[in-house]
């Protein structure tokens, strides 16, 4: 069934309007087009849908994951095309009259970003910005939590900029600023801190893990480090935060301090909820196929960064740890490692892991690394080549200035409605 214009305007026989219709409505949207003809709902028909959603639980559900619906219109960058073929319905949005809900992510300035950082987090936050309103940020101020040599942060910092853009974010469609470039992230994480109480902040994980057998030397920072997190999340009225199962503590102690400062000072902060990354798999270490593959391995075999060269590629490959049967077969509980590097192919490829297992049938481990190396380098070449033409370009800085301005615009509006709700602000 596709949606009419009788059916929008009507409703439908039945009790309920066109389900895609309605989802929409729960995103508030009030206005849509469909054949060329815009269609607005009345304030009756928009109450009606809003009190359907409020009771069905299926149709709350389908509202919940809307979102994922939403994709640009091709050939007009003024309209959004929502669509499932689940339900087999679709209309467009104008995107002036859509209103984007907010992603916020903060990654942290820290070095080599690998073919895992890649293929787990960051090739997913492409698509991202063009259903979200996104703000990506390099966290320079929480990566000095533990000492820094200066001009390895500096380079670090500019590095990783010019690696998300690299890989396809665009900066007309998402921002992309350093931390220290809003000082809004600082003020708001002092109020965050007195927000915040000390057991809850010493129960955090990671402060046990990485101050457990530091005696006196625990760094202050690392217990100041969530709530700067909240206030990095809080400052953009972010309704979504991307974040693995090691940040998932730190988001729900945000979510606690911004519904403990809405209850002394009023409704401030959007209360953020949790987004698991659609990863395409968990990559692991090309030495340990049950060890999740980290750029702080001391094995440096045992990870791809995402710059090193094809030779490099290559030979890290083919050194890959397999097993003694030489058989391609996925099979993560008998054969990890092998499973690992099928799950590469896969992701790099587009391939299926059957495909990939038809390939190589009867031709052994030999073959197969060969023509892995060959994708891998093919996949990130295009990404080595925009990262060159950005990391000593001027172009790197115009884009993280710009996105700077506009982080500070929206960062100072929220600071400032902070301020004057605690009395701190002039009036």
């Amino acid at each position: 069934m596709r949606i009419s214009v009788k059916e929008m305007m009507n409703g439908l026989p039945s009790s309920k309007p066109n389900p895609l219709l309605m989802a929409a409505v729960g995103l508030g949207v009030t206005s849509v087009r469909y054949n060329g003809h815009r269609i607005k709902l009345s304030y009756t028909e928009t109450v009606r849908i809003k009190e359907i959603l409020r009771m069905d639980d299926s149709m709350r559900e389908i509202t919940r994951v809307a979102p994922r619906f939403i994709r640009p219109c091709p050939g007009r960058m003024d309209l959004f095309v929502f669509k499932t073929d689940i339900l087999n319905s679709y209309f467009t949005i104008e995107r002036s009259n859509f209103p984007m809900k907010t992603i916020f992510s903060g990654i942290q300035p820290s070095g080599i970003m690998t073919l895992g950082n890649y293929l787990g987090a960051m090739k997913h936050f492409v698509p991202l910005q063009d259903q979200f309103n996104c703000f990506y940020c390099i966290v320079d101020q929480h990566a000095i939590t533990v000492p820094q040599e200066p001009a390895v942060l500096r380079e670090n910092i500019r590095r990783l900029a010019a690696l998300y853009l690299s890989v396809g974010l665009d900066p007309n469609k998402m921002t992309l600023f350093v931390q220290s470039e809003v000082p809004a992230h600082a003020k708001l994480g002092w109020i965050m801190l007195c927000t915040s109480y000390l057991g809850e902040l010493e129960r955090m994980t990671q402060f046990k893990d990485k101050s457990d057998g530091r005696g006196e030397s625990i760094p202050g920072g690392l217990l100041a480090y969530p709530p700067l997190m909240a206030a990095d999340i809080l400052l953009y009225s972010t309704d979504f935060v991307p974040v693995g199962e090691d940040q998932k503590q730190h988001l729900e102690l945000t979510r606690d301090l911004a519904a403990r400062f809405n209850n002394r000072y009023g409704d401030i902060f959007t209360i953020p909820e949790v987004r698991l990354p659609e990863t395409g798999a968990r990559i692991m270490s090309l030495a340990e196929g049950t060890k999740k593959m980290s750029k702080s391995d001391p094995n440096q075999g045992a990870f791809i960064s995402m710059l090193d060269d094809a030779d490099t590629i290559t030979k890290k490959i083919k050194r890959a740890q397999t097993d003694s049967d030489s058989v391609v077969r996925y099979d993560k509980a008998e054969k990890p490692a092998v499973s690992n590097l099928m799950t590469i192919y896969s992701l790099c490829s587009g391939k299926t892991l059957d495909e990939i297992e038809a390939m190589y049938e009867g031709k052994g481990y030999g073959a197969f690394k060969t023509e892995l190396a060959e994708v891998v380098v093919e996949t990130l070449r295009p990404i080595q080549d925009r990262f060159e033409q950005l990391f000593h370009s001027s172009e790197l800085d115009d884009i993280l200035t710009a996105g700077a301005e506009k982080a500070n615009k929206v960062a100072n509006e929220m600071l400032y409605k902070v301020e004057k709700a605690m009395g701190m602000a002039r009036i």
